[in-house]
């Protein structure tokens, strides 16, 4: 079972108004924020002053404005709410690399395989409750086995932070109000009617009379908060033990700094991969500020790899992208596309001053790749397929061959000769051949004359016609083509063919493919 923490912002758009509001500008008398609801003008959130003179909110302007006739009201704005609360859940990414906005004023962390970084979940619990108070964001925050029972003891319970053991859901939610399950009012105004108010008494309520009467929704908001039934949230980043953190008693800033830091992670990190016999093909270093912003670098690698020297030098090769501002209080490292590797891997250093291992392919091609980008390396791979166009595919460097399902590509046919440069499109040529079916004698391409001395051939390739072809591929030239390799006077090789076979009355097309030199 996972370990879920939902942290609850009470009256986060005033809290977000007040942050985001230069002191000097904030009003002197209270505040209430107001929304138009069909028509109808009525208040979304109140400060404290409001609520001390019985302003609340869903009530009209009109009538808050009655009773408090200073009350300046500033109209919502909920796209900045969600902004902010997105830039906090990039923040709360020191925590759990799986942090997820909870509209319209939570957040949804991950934690599992996280907490022993803080000692706990009680410190990593009470270092986000110091760091949320000392911005000045009042929170409730709950950890729970679910996202169900998290939400309503964030949302529902008396204490402002609750950790719940894993299996206590049953008797922490029982006293808990309908509200808590994450009920619309319609639903529980009709479980009201019937007498069921608390959890607990939904719990002893029978099953199927309840699932007649009022549908699936409540029945499965209660087996979500029990953890009997799956709720799908959507991270940011998936959800992965591969994480590590430091924190630092002060901020540092210096990329010697920085890079020790990265190469204590890797350390750390790697360690616990290769006891479990894991590598990762992606990591991803975090630095976050006093500021509060975060800064992050990755790399990706050929193969997944465990090595903390190979993995502290790639990320290190990265540390000119990272501002640290006015110092970096804290730096995560996160591994991902983690997968077995089978032994260990050797290092291999091609940075200044130091030798590479000419053997270790992998090594270079992570290197390079993390400078230039991946998808600037590749390599021709044979795929099945006869025609020239179709038989070559770019692949990864070090990705195993595509073939069939179930059956790995094999190498080409050993009759089969192709030139090392085929052209992207065949190109048209002007030929002359002594008999139709004999190969050219001469042919005129970009310009210039070439007399052929040497002629092998000719190869028929028809067009496959089991697959599914365009328009313009299915007229009669492109269907059968015989392919010609020849050599010219001056020892140049070609590879040219014809387009369909001889008919009288039609003169032949030519074109050539690909040259052999």
């Amino acid at each position: 079972m996972g370990r879920i923490v939902s942290l609850w912002l009470p009256n986060w758009p005033i809290t977000r108004l007040r942050l985001t509001t230069p002191p000097d500008a904030w009003p002197a008398e209270p505040v209430a924020i107001v929304e138009t609801v069909e028509q109808r003008r009525q208040v979304v959130a109140v400060d404290d002053r409001g609520w001390a003179a019985g302003i609340r909110p869903g009530q009209k302007a009109t009538d808050a404005r009655a009773v408090l006739p200073a009350l300046a009201l500033v109209p919502a704005d909920h796209a900045a709410d969600a902004r902010a609360l997105a830039r906090l859940v990039r923040w709360a990414g020191r925590y759990s690399p799986a942090a997820a906005p909870c509209p319209p004023d939570g957040l949804w962390l991950d934690i599992t395989g996280c907490a022993h970084l803080w000692g706990g979940e009680d410190g990593l619990v009470a270092d986000l409750a110091g760091r949320l108070q000392h911005r000045g964001l009042p929170a409730r925050i709950a950890v729970a086995g679910s996202f169900g029972a998290a939400w309503a003891l964030a949302h529902h319970d008396k204490a402002e932070r609750r950790i719940l053991p894993d299996g206590a859901e049953r008797e922490a939610l029982a006293p808990l109000p309908m509200a808590a399950l994450r009920l619309d009012e319609d639903e529980v105004a009709a479980l009201r009617r019937i007498g069921l108010t608390r959890i607990g008494e939904l719990l002893a309520a029978p099953r199927a009379g309840l699932a007649r009467r009022f549908g699936a929704g409540p029945l499965l908001r209660l087996d979500q908060a029990l953890a009997r039934a799956e709720e799908t949230v959507g991270f940011r980043r998936p959800p992965t033990p591969w994480f590590a953190r430091l924190a630092f008693a002060e901020p540092i800033g210096t990329p010697e700094d920085l890079q020790r830091a990265l190469a204590a992670l890797a350390a750390d990190l790697c360690a616990r991969l290769e006891a479990r016999m894991m590598g990762a093909a992606q990591f991803t270093a975090a630095f976050h500020r006093v500021d509060g912003r975060c800064q992050t670098v990755a790399i990706r690698t050929a193969l997944p790899v465990r090595d903390p020297a190979r993995v502290g030098r790639l990320l290190a090769d990265r540390l000119d992208r990272v501002d640290p501002g006015f110092g970096v209080e804290v730096a995560t490292l996160r591994a991902d596309r983690v997968a077995p590797v089978a032994g260990r891997q050797s290092g291999l250093s091609t940075l200044e001053g130091e030798s590479a291992g000419i053997d270790d392919l992998a090594g270079f091609v992570d290197i390079v790749g993390n400078r230039i980008g991946f998808d600037r390396i590749w390599r021709p791979a044979a795929v099945e397929s006869h025609l020239p166009e179709r038989c070559v595919a770019p692949r990864p460097p070090l990705a195993p061959d595509q073939g069939r399902p179930g059956r790995p590509a094999g190498p080409w046919p050993p009759g089969w000769v192709r030139p090392l440069r085929l052209l992207r499109r065949p190109e048209p040529i002007e030929a002359i051949a002594q008999v139709p079916d004999d190969p050219p004698s001469s042919f005129r391409w970009a310009g210039a004359t070439h007399r052929v001395r040497r002629a092998d051939g000719p190869e028929r390739i028809a067009y496959e016609w089991w697959r599914q072809a365009r328009p313009q591929d299915r007229t009669e030239p492109d269907m059968i083509r015989d392919y010609y390799r020849v050599e010219d006077e001056t020892g140049r090789r070609f590879w040219v063919y014809r387009a369909g076979p001889y008919l009288p009355g039609r003169p032949p097309r030519w074109f050539l493919h690909g040259m052999f030199d």
